[in-house]
């Protein structure tokens, strides 16, 4: 079957009434979860992990996929109104978006905020149907040595450019692999880390780890956040002018291309890419004194890089089984938790499941565009909820979710021992993205390193004797090198003090 057969199979399946109501169920709550500030898609979808246990493969990584996407578009509506950006991602369409909100012109800006998403999501979804299953038949010559250099390709980009410096990069991503190897050794049995307590031999749950490093460390450092001022604002159409979408439809399709293209790499997360789009249009535009002052450009150049970028982390997700970023990483402990092996075997060995999610992004899309608009209201006022009330029900919630995998307390005292962790880190400016990715790829990298030496008898001269391998290595080298040697990377850094600084109001 083609990839369009497939597709058409996969939406008939994806329209399903269960998939199709837990698919709204994760737009309504990606939404919500873009709009709050404090919570992020990788804290929610981390909490939804222990459904695992009850819903069927398709409805859980289907709603899980929508939380995703989902945020990606809620996070414009509070940027755009009241000047807080739910997610590090919306904090370029702030920039214009309050001036056009304060202009009197929320509605224009909210409606182009919708209109980019929609239209980079779609674009960039049928980049993923058809470069996806392609990129998954190449994979399929990879050997064992390709996938451990690839896996090490890809640690050190997510190291490189996920922000901070280079070295902070590289600690956290050994950090994650440390943790990973806590337990029993997968081979020969032997204890690893455990330093003779029992309750160790099992290893750290992966849901527990995430759960702590962000869903708990979130409402750490969102306590220390002093209470912000909402600028208030009455939103009046929704539509925008034939001037506005003159000016914007280029800036939206340029970003759609920048942001699926970058969404590729691991590293780089829609909070980098949104820079990259919004700062390339500001180049490329005739009036870039506009830009900051209520450039309706820059928000459609913000909202497309957005989406694009979040659907583009999919490719390698399910083509290679690498995560691009964190939210990535924590969907494919999802699909491992059901014993699905990611990577090109997927489309494979499950092509309905695979198709299944690809075409549930369809429907999503459009969800989200009817939905967006007319609860426009209700989500700004969910904005205004104390997070004196918010705070607390997140960390029932981190308890419930890691108690409910194994029914273990010692999951729980994990779980807030690792948010302790994660706050701590990031209060000294360590990325996390390379300690997750490094804690759910140690498995799949300690698995085909084993086999690849196996392969040569015990040499590791394998790695440097395949080229496709050693060209990997040598990439890999090259980008720690460039990650170590230089500054901490621009877009990330402005993007965190410009976010900051909206969130002060």
């Amino acid at each position: 079957m083609t990839s369009f057969e497939w597709l058409v199979r996969g939406l008939d399946l994806a329209l399903d009434p269960q998939t199709l109501l837990w698919g709204l169920v994760g737009c309504l709550l990606g939404t919500l979860v873009g709009v709050l500030p404090g919570i992020g898609p990788t804290s929610a979808i981390a909490m939804l992990l222990p459904l695992t246990v009850v819903l069927p493969p398709g409805p859980a990584l289907v709603m899980m996929a929508a939380i995703y996407y989902g945020a990606m578009y809620g996070g414009s509506t509070t940027a755009i109104v009241v000047n807080i950006p739910g997610e590090a991602s919306s904090v370029p369409t702030a920039l214009d978006g309050f001036q056009l909100a304060r202009q009197g012109r929320a509605g224009p800006a909210l409606g182009m905020a919708a209109l980019a998403s929609f239209v980079a999501g779609t674009l960039s979804l049928v980049g993923l149907t058809f470069f996806a299953p392609a990129l998954a038949e190449v994979a399929l010559a990879f050997g064992p040595p390709e996938y451990f250099t690839l896996t090490v390709l890809a640690g050190a980009l997510v190291a490189s450019l996920s922000g901070g410096h280079g070295l902070k990069g590289v600690a956290a991503a050994l950090l994650g692999l440390l943790v990973a190897m806590v337990g029993l050794d997968p081979v020969t049995g032997a204890a690893r880390w455990t330093f003779g307590w029992l309750p160790l031999m099992a290893g750290f749950p992966f849901v527990a780890v995430i759960i702590g490093l962000f869903a708990v460390s979130e409402v750490l450092l969102a306590a220390e956040e002093r209470v912000t001022h909402l600028y208030g604002t009455r939103i009046r159409g929704l539509l925008p002018t034939r001037q506005d979408l003159r000016a914007a439809t280029p800036a939206m399709l340029r970003s759609s291309v920048i942001g699926f293209l970058l969404g590729l790499l691991p590293g780089c997360s829609p909070s980098v890419t949104t820079f990259v789009a919004y700062d390339a249009e500001r180049r490329l535009s005739r009036h870039p004194e506009r830009f900051g002052k209520g450039a309706i450009e820059g928000v459609a150049a913000a909202e497309a890089a957005n989406n694009a970028t979040s659907t583009g982390g999919f490719v390698p997700l399910f083509s290679l089984g690498l995560p691009s970023g964190p939210v990535p990483a924590v969907l494919l402990g999802g699909l491992m938790m059901y014993g699905l092996d990611p990577g090109p075997g997927l489309f494979q060995e499950h092509p309905d499941l695979v198709w299944t999610i690809i075409a549930s992004m369809y429907v999503g899309n459009v969800i989200l565009l009817v939905l967006n608009l007319p609860l426009i209201g209700l989500w700004v006022r969910v904005a205004r909820i104390p997070f004196a009330l918010l705070g607390p029900a997140i960390l029932v919630l981190s308890a419930l979710g890691a108690y409910s995998l194994r029914y273990s307390l010692f999951d729980v005292g994990g779980a807030m021992v690792f948010g302790l962790v994660g706050y701590g880190l990031r209060k000294l400016d360590f990325p996390m993205a390379p300690l997750v990715l490094a804690n759910v790829l140690e498995p799949m990298l300690e698995e085909s390193f084993r086999q690849s030496l196996t392969m040569a008898g015990g040499s590791a001269a394998i790695f440097f004797t395949r080229p496709l391998a050693a060209t990997f290595l040598v990439l890999a080298a090259a980008v720690l090198a460039l990650g170590i040697l230089r500054r901490p990377a621009a877009p990330a850094g402005r993007a965190q003090a410009v976010g900051q600084d909206a969130v002060a109001g």
